[in-house]
């Protein structure tokens, strides 16, 4: 049921902007729902399709073990993205979506 949602969600994040996991469970209609939101994305069947690079935790730190190639990865796409990332984490107050 989330899945779908979740997914879909990621298809409206403009590039060079982030949300939190927290922010996409709010979407979904409740905010203890960030570790599902996460559990979901760890399982991202198309990354190049649905960006969940774009998705960080409250703090704007990156996921240690983002996808299958890790941390890494998901900084060298957010910085593709036009996201500045410093020591893992990102200025959510510059680049969080607003939705």
């Amino acid at each position: 049921m989330y899945k779908d949602k979740v997914y879909d969600f990621l298809l409206k994040i403009p590039k060079g902007k982030v949300v939190t996991y927290q922010d996409i469970a709010i979407y979904l209609g409740n905010k203890k729902l960030s570790r599902v939101v996460g559990n979901i994305l760890l399982n991202n069947p198309n990354p190049d399709k649905f960006p969940c690079f774009r998705v960080v935790n409250s703090k704007g730190e990156l996921a240690l073990n983002f996808g299958y190639k890790g941390i890494e990865e998901q900084k060298r796409r957010l910085i593709n993205d036009g996201i500045e990332v410093n020591n893992y984490k990102v200025d959510l107050d510059k680049y969080r979506w607003k939705f």
